[in-house]
């Protein structure tokens, strides 16, 4: 059911809309006399303090595909599906304990750049191609895609107006300023996403205790379906393919967890930009609470759902459907979550890609004319660039899948187990070489494939975890 939007509901929306674009122009102002520098337009400065950069760290990672196809995975499978957040929370503190120090020292602005001063120029051709063409076109589409689809069941809107709309609404708050611009209006779109997500959660369950309150509620739902409180599926259970039991916590999910969090342009990027390492720490430590939260918000409304509407199809309907049941005017503002939701992740993931593009080839290939306004200004047109070449083949890509969470991570899988082995040799392997490097990067996506197509019934996250311990040993 499209849950129909009444005027006070849209008008929330614009009022929304118009506030942030005001704001991300004012927080991307530069002083009088200053020109935009590579500094400024990719690292914010690297004068973010810590609460823009935990907030931050939040919004580029929570999208319409963590929203809508958690709580759809979690109207399938429970409570389980939960694990991938607070695995990510301990990944966190790992990463910013241990990882994050390193980067800083070095004053990188990219991952692969890193790669190149402990390997060598290869090394760090080889992943920027491939990571841009993972944002290009993994990720980028999907939050395009994902983000129209569930525009489209909330308004009725069709998918390819919401695709544009969301696309051009991110880069026009975040194409002038960069990454300040990003940071710093990051901080609203998440009170707003918490905030949002905690009004349906309480509704959700509101309405299962028959208006009895949120925890009468919860503890229906936990009597009328236990078994969707099971964390660790056994081998008999039908998602055991998803969620291999106990290797979800030692085995291939750290691996994810690690690309993801501690290697990846897209999250670290702001913690690059921290005005000082201990900023950058508290930022972490404050992104990790705030991942402990999320189950709270997506996955409880999409197993209250299950109760509420047993017979869902696609089961990616359940928040949508959740949000029907708000009062006109907080309907506007859960909307709203949901678009902020979209575009922080848009506009931090074009940044990431012009970013990389930018610092990591151009400057490369070009390195006669390099001067800081320019390399700003193809910054910029390397943005756009990406973001229409995402609006034009999202739908081509990705209109036949059914939960297109899995999607997204059975195809970064198949490079994650690689990206790991090449960072961790390199932290802590002093005799790995710029071949071991890449024999590791190329071995992951052959032995990847060989492992899908030879043993198709190996769980993809053990996959996961096999293909990393053999990238390490081809690394040596």
């Amino acid at each position: 059911p499209a849950m129909h939007l009444q005027f006070a509901d849209y008008a929330v929306v614009v009022v929304y809309a118009i506030f942030l674009l005001v704001l991300a122009q004012w927080v991307s102002r530069e002083k009088k006399g200053h020109e935009k520098n590579t500094q400024d337009y990719f690292l914010a400065g690297r004068s973010l303090p810590w609460w823009a950069i935990g907030a931050s760290l939040i919004a580029a990672n929570i999208s319409a595909e963590q929203i809508i196809g958690m709580s759809g995975s979690a109207y399938v499978m429970g409570m389980a599906i939960a694990s991938y957040e607070w695995m990510a929370a301990l990944t966190l503190i790992i990463v910013g304990k241990y990882l994050l120090p390193v980067f800083l020292k070095h004053r990188i602005y990219t991952m692969p750049q890193f790669l190149e001063q402990r390997f060598d120029h290869r090394v760090r051709m080889v992943m920027a191609t491939f990571w841009l063409g993972v944002y290009v076109f993994v990720n980028l589409t999907s939050i395009l895609w994902l983000g129209s689809l569930a525009i489209n069941s909330v308004t009725g809107l069709d998918q390819v107006y919401g695709l544009v709309i969301l696309g051009l609404f991110a880069i026009s708050y975040s194409l002038y300023g960069g990454l300040k611009a990003v940071a710093l209006t990051d901080i609203i779109q998440v009170v707003l996403l918490v905030f949002g997500g905690l009004l349906i959660a309480w509704i959700t369950l509101n309405q299962l205790s028959g208006g009895e309150g949120a925890i009468a509620g919860f503890a229906q739902m936990i009597d009328r379906a236990p078994e969707k409180f099971d964390m660790i599926f056994s081998s008999e259970s039908e998602f055991y393919q998803y969620l291999p039991g106990i290797s979800v916590l030692i085995g291939g999910m750290w691996i994810m967890n690690l690309s993801y969090w501690g290697f990846n342009q897209y999250i670290i990027q702001r913690a690059l930009a921290a005005k000082s390492p201990q900023e950058a720490q508290k930022g972490i430590v404050f992104a990790a609470f705030l991942k402990m939260l999320m189950p709270i918000l997506v996955v409880v409304p999409g197993i209250a759902a299950a109760l509420l509407v047993p017979d869902l199809n696609p089961p990616d309907k359940a928040y949508p459907m959740a949000m029907t049941l708000l009062p006109i005017g907080l309907k506007g503002l859960v909307f709203a979550a949901l678009i902020a939701a979209i575009v922080s992740s848009l506009a931090s993931m074009t940044n990431s890609i012009s970013t990389i593009f930018t610092m990591d080839m151009y400057k490369h290939f070009k390195p006669e004319d390099t001067s800081q306004k320019h390399l700003v200004t193809v910054g910029r047109a390397v943005a756009f660039s990406a973001m229409i070449i995402a609006m034009v083949v999202a739908k081509p890509l990705l209109g036949g899948f059914d939960q297109a969470f899995q999607y997204i991570q059975e195809f970064t899988g198949f490079f994650t187990p690689g990206i790991v082995a090449i960072f961790l040799l390199g932290f802590f392997y002093k005799k790995g070489t710029a071949n071991g490097a890449l024999a590791a990067a190329i071995g992951s996506f052959v032995l990847s494939l060989l492992f899908k197509l030879v043993w198709p019934e190996l769980p993809f996250i053990d996959r996961v975890g096999l293909v990393f311990v053999l990238c390490t040993v081809l690394g040596m």
